[in-house]
């Protein structure tokens, strides 16, 4: 069996993140999804995001959860095979209300 990393990050609005990423061309397990706390985002075979909301996110860890508008929550890199891919996803991104 492969590694698979699961990435936990916690979202105010968890239908309004799905829409988001939904919008830039990622699917969900619903095997892994509740629909009112928890979704998981699928990256790639052996990838995934757990989308959480904050109050779900906060039953893993007494440590506050930061404000990710004023302060670096976590960096993520997707690769691309062109320039244009990237682009495109920046696209989607923007669209889809990305900041």
């Amino acid at each position: 069996m492969s590694t698979q990393i699961f990435v936990n990050l916690p979202v105010k609005n968890l239908n309004q993140s799905i829409e988001f990423f939904t919008q830039l061309g990622f699917e969900f397990n619903p095997q892994f999804t509740d629909e009112t706390t928890t979704t998981c985002m699928i990256v790639s075979e052996n990838i995934f995001v757990m989308l959480l909301t904050n109050e779900k996110f906060k039953t893993f860890t007494p440590k506050e959860i930061c404000d990710a508008t004023k302060s670096t929550e976590v960096l993520v890199c997707l690769s691309f095979d062109s320039r244009e891919q990237v682009d495109e996803m920046v696209r989607k991104a923007v669209a889809a209300g990305g900041t």
